[in-house]
């Protein structure tokens, strides 16, 4: 009796597909545990991205990318011992380094920038999907800012253009000072008189406004007047929503406010009176 037939060789692909990249290797640095084990759980549960370190500061985060030699390096700015703006040019020559802080000010933004940073994120001004699209791009050498800290760029860049405005006789298009468009909304279709002093004032009232609260109730006020939710505040500060109501409940004690849109309006100064209302 004749041997069954073989069965027929599995048909290989005339093109095989292409290996799987290596995971983005990524080193956290922060001095919150809580934050570092927050951003530590949300990026390793992605396959194309894994945490191989992290550290508590500047010294912590350096050893660990000499260690590790990640892709990318996630810094705070404001660490003790060694901060993360010390820490930013030595550890910009072992990987790409992206600040992820709650700082916002325009020269830490800058200085970041100038000492090699490849993006700035600020807390609260990002999903986590967008981090993670951030850190997987500036891999690629594609910055990522978010917009607090874009601003600061374009505020430098508006001042750089304006001083070369100064000293050009012939420019080729008109340039507007930053501080010249922060004022051109609220100076339409009025007279300049009627508005001298106002931007002073209102900075007056705003740092009188956040001196009432603690710096996580001034955080968390941010993050309301944004928009988000008390579930998306938890998230974004790494607290449960009753730590986050807690927090409200203080905030609109101290900002004699009934509701979230009352306490941003005086939060933002557009609250009826704001101009007049005593600060204390």
């Amino acid at each position: 009796m004749p041997d069954p037939p073989a069965p027929p060789a599995a048909v290989q692909p005339l093109f095989p597909p292409p290996p799987r990249p290596a995971p983005v290797r990524v080193v956290v640095a922060d001095d919150n545990p809580v934050v570092r084990a927050g951003l530590t759980a949300l990026l390793s549960g992605r396959e194309d991205i894994t945490v191989v370190a992290e550290a508590a500061d500047g010294r912590e985060a350096y050893e660990a990318a000499a260690r590790h030699r990640p892709d990318v390096v996630l810094l705070d700015v404001r660490m003790p011992g060694v901060d993360g703006l010390t820490a930013l040019p030595h550890l910009a020559r072992i990987a790409r380094v992206v600040m992820l802080t709650y700082s916002h000010e325009a020269e830490i933004v800058q200085a970041s920038l100038r000492g090699g940073a490849g993006g700035y994120l600020v807390h609260g001004e990002f999903t986590a999907e967008e981090l993670a699209s951030a850190v997987r791009d500036i891999t690629r050498g594609r910055a990522h800012l978010t917009p607090t800290a874009a601003t600061a760029v374009l505020a430098h860049l508006y001042t750089d253009a304006t001083a070369h405005a100064e000293t050009d006789p012939l420019p080729l298009f008109p340039v507007t000072s930053p501080n010249r468009l922060s004022q051109m909304q609220p100076l339409m279709g009025q007279s300049a008189g009627e508005h001298d002093g106002e931007p002073e004032r209102a900075r007056a009232r705003e740092a009188g406004t956040r001196s009432r609260l603690s710096a996580r109730e001034a955080e968390i006020m941010d993050l309301i007047a944004s928009g988000m939710n008390n579930q998306q505040i938890a998230a974004t500060c790494f607290i449960s929503e009753k730590t986050v109501k807690n927090h409200i409940n203080r905030i609109f004690a101290k900002l004699h406010s009934a509701s979230r849109s009352e306490a941003t309006a005086t939060w933002l100064g557009t609250a009826p009176g704001a101009a007049h209302r005593g600060v204390g």
